[in-house]
């Protein structure tokens, strides 16, 4: 694991990555870093502005289609700024990506320190996973899976090699906590000192990690004239985030005060509970189905 990168502000007003990759930017300066790590502002316009994202949300814009599409001064920045970060890490899906991506991200769920990644085999990441799970006793760990092919893959940690988002919440968006800062600051140092025993030739043994792998988004209940919401997320399962949620639990709370339930007719395990910044994509929560998988021994070949 040569080349590992830790990127910040891929949302501009997801605080805690943005104040992470400043001081570890002020570490570099000061050449005390434990492993060699590419360290940078991903959105630095919206990073200024204080904002999600300036024309478009930059981490919707790792597709193939999208890396591949051509650009303008007239195209919006981010899909041009993603082009140049494929450039940079990447370019996706070659021999010369980095070997790590790790993305930071906040979110205003309470979902603790999730992993978020595109594969379920990926034995680093999972790895990975299970080493923070082991030494962040005051944060829950989890590890989560969006079932999408690498070319449809549309964040900016699928340009690695290896690659995740770390999302690390409750945290209000423009807004830094210290307790949040805190678990991202060590789970990501805890990453990169996994990568170090690695590198160094240390043997990992096997085990088994859960899996939350995506099923679904749900909306907002919505009228069906103007489209907008009609309901809020019902307080027996706000800030439930990764709590069973069974058929005909409370769903959402009608602004009339009707309680709408669940339909669905299996179990499943919420996450992403009202994110603040979702509204806008029509999602209110996402639901996950939850499985053990069974990961190898793994030791790097340092006689390379």
């Amino acid at each position: 694991m040569s080349r590992v990168a830790v990127c910040g502000g891929t949302h501009g007003n997801e605080l805690s990555g943005i104040y992470l990759v400043r001081e570890r930017l002020k570490r570099r300066e000061d050449g005390i870093e434990p492993v060699s790590v590419v360290t940078l502002m991903s959105n630095p316009r919206a990073v200024q502005l204080c904002v999600r994202y300036v024309e478009t949300d930059l981490n919707r814009c790792f597709t193939r289609a999208a890396l591949s599409a051509p650009v303008s001064e007239h195209s919006p920045y981010e899909m041009i700024r993603s082009q140049e970060l494929n450039a940079l890490l990447g370019p996706k899906g070659s021999a010369q990506a980095v070997d790590l991506l790790c993305d930071l991200h906040n979110t205003t769920a309470n979902t603790g320190l999730c992993l978020i990644t595109h594969s379920d085999r990926d034995w680093i990441c999972l790895h990975i996973c299970k080493h923070l799970q082991r030494e962040m006793a005051s944060t829950p760990v989890r590890y989560v899976h969006f079932d999408i092919p690498l070319d449809e893959a549309y964040s900016l940690d699928s340009v690695g090699k290896h690659g995740f988002a770390m999302e690390v919440g409750p945290q209000p968006h423009g807004v830094v906590r210290s307790v949040i800062f805190s678990a991202m600051q060590e789970g990501v140092q805890l990453m990169l000192d996994w990568i170090c025993q690695f590198n160094s030739g240390t043997l990992f043994e096997g085990g088994s990690v859960d899996v939350f792998t995506m099923v679904k988004n749900i909306d907002y209940p919505r009228d069906p004239r103007t489209h907008m919401i009609t309901a809020a997320v019902h307080p027996d399962l706000q800030d439930r985030d990764f709590c069973l949620l069974h058929p005909g639990d409370p769903m959402f709370l009608s602004f009339s005060g009707e309680t709408l339930r669940y339909k669905g007719k299996e179990a499943l395990y919420p996450f992403f509970i009202n994110e603040a910044a979702y509204y806008e994509k029509g999602v209110a929560l996402s639901l996950a189905r939850k499985r053990r998988v069974e990961i190898p021994s793994v030791r790097s070949d340092t006689r390379r």
